[in-house]
């Protein structure tokens, strides 16, 4: 689970912007927020991001995306960092980028943090969260680690740290090295951060097309149950060999996915999606399709590029709110533009499928940007759930928690105040005259003349 994220010159952010997911002291809907009893502490299993367009939503999902390639993907030797520092102050271009997030893997919580340049790793530091106390396990500066005086006689440590590039974070190092002892923290970023674009089709959509998935039976009927016309998913089998794809790319694929691993890769030419796996040391593909219902009780097959891009949304967003669903489950999922093609009700209902099914023992997590002003309800979410981006003056963009407004009650319309431009968030439009020619323009003129 994230318990809070920080970011600071990075793109549309300037200053320090935070984020947290603790649970303030409102009683609304208490018994669905997971209860870190270690802490003593409630983290919230959703969030809802709103904001005008260009107010920096976008950006924090970015951010999160950075954090996890540098840490899973990591740097080529001698390779620039692909941080984006903030570029409306010139004074910021060669100033560090900074990032912090807290995160909870298994039942305990670590801070990591870095800064960085286009050139090196600034600073690094890795905190374990200790229920009264904390313990900085290391902390990166000055080109020196700074270990905690338990890990001072482990020479594998020091090693590993030698051999880290200015351009790398010791935590990839470290785990590239074989060394287990920050393994938790890079296991969190590959395995539970999810992280799901506007244009991500088909997330972990091979589990649903395979019959012997146990969560195949409930992408059916939900997809069935939110009207879209189809009764099951499937997939066709076709040689690998065969797959329109560039030979490049099938060299690739046969390198880089493992047994029981899989992958989706699209031919360009017609825009078809394929899962391709390895199963008994042999890579295998399907191409998924969907059936629908004819008048006379058979049923006809579609490709999935056929469906409307609304059903094609609903299709990529299912895998997800079922994984987060599934018991035990600790994925954290941030979905950019959720509700993008999709009617607001069918929103509302996926999302209220997955709340009910939230409890103290939870441990998965939603967060989602939108422009979907009909979820912004305190009978669905409650206001610490709620928040909006808000882009300043000067082009730096602030989060702002719904729970910070004082006049924000648990009884308050909050859609009608966000609207109303009383909350941020929202576009300053100058409206007046937007599509009407310029006064003195030569077609002004020439309406004039018409006239």
């Amino acid at each position: 689970m994230i318990v809070r994220l920080a970011v600071e010159n990075w793109m549309s952010f300037r200053d320090r912007a935070e984020f947290s997911m603790i649970a303030s002291r409102e009683r609304q809907h208490r018994k669905r927020i997971p209860f870190l009893e270690k802490y003593d502490t409630r983290v919230l299993p959703i969030a809802a991001i709103y904001g005008g367009n260009a107010s920096g939503k976008t950006n924090l999902f970015h951010a999160l995306r950075f954090m996890k390639d540098l840490v899973v993907e990591g740097t080529h030797p001698d390779s620039l960092i692909p941080v984006e520092p903030f570029r409306l102050d010139r004074r910021m271009l060669n100033q560090p980028s900074r990032f912090m997030i807290e995160l909870l893997f298994g039942e305990t919580i670590y801070e990591f943090s870095f800064a960085v340049t286009r050139r090196e790793v600034v600073e690094e530091k890795l905190v374990e969260i200790r229920a009264a106390s904390e313990k900085i396990l290391y902390h990166r500066v000055d080109g020196k680690p700074n270990f905690h005086r338990s890990f001072d006689r482990e020479g594998l440590l020091h090693f590993a740290f030698q051999g880290t590039r200015p351009n790398q974070l010791f935590l990839t190092n470290s785990v590239s090295q074989n060394v287990p002892t920050f393994r938790p923290v890079y296991d969190w970023f590959r395995q539970c951060l999810r992280l799901v674009a506007p244009d991500t089709r088909f997330e972990a959509f091979e589990h649903f097309v395979d019959e012997k998935s146990p969560l195949r039976s409930s992408m059916d009927e939900l997809l069935y149950r939110l009207d879209t016309g189809i009764v099951r998913l499937g997939g066709e089998v076709i040689p690998f060999d065969a797959l329109p794809i560039p030979s490049s790319l099938t060299e690739k694929l046969r390198q880089d996915i493992g047994e029981g691993e899989a992958a989706r890769v699209m031919a360009m030419h017609t825009n078809e999606r394929y899962i391709i796996w390895r199963e008994d040391g042999e890579l295998k593909a399907k191409r998924p399709v969907a059936f629908h219902p004819t008048v006379d009780g058979d049923q006809v097959k579609f490709d999935i590029r056929e469906e409307s891009d609304g059903t094609q949304r609903i299709i990529d967003l299912l895998p997800t709110f079922l994984t987060a669903s599934q018991s035990g489950s600790r994925s954290v999922f941030v979905i950019d533009e959720l509700d993008r093609s999709l009617h607001t009700l069918l929103t509302r209902q996926v999302i209220e499928s997955y709340l009910s099914g939230c409890s103290a023992d939870s441990r998965a997590q939603v967060l989602f940007t939108t422009h979907d002003v009909m979820l912004m309800d305190q009978r669905l979410l409650r206001r610490d759930e709620m928040w909006v981006t808000e882009r300043d003056s000067e082009g730096g963009s602030h989060l702002i928690a719904f729970s910070d407004y004082k006049d924000v009650r648990r009884d308050k319309d909050v859609r009608k105040s966000y609207l109303q431009g009383r909350l941020g968030g929202v576009p300053r439009i100058l409206l007046a005259g937007a599509f009407a020619p310029r006064q003195g323009s030569e077609d002004a003129a020439d309406t004039k003349e018409d006239l």
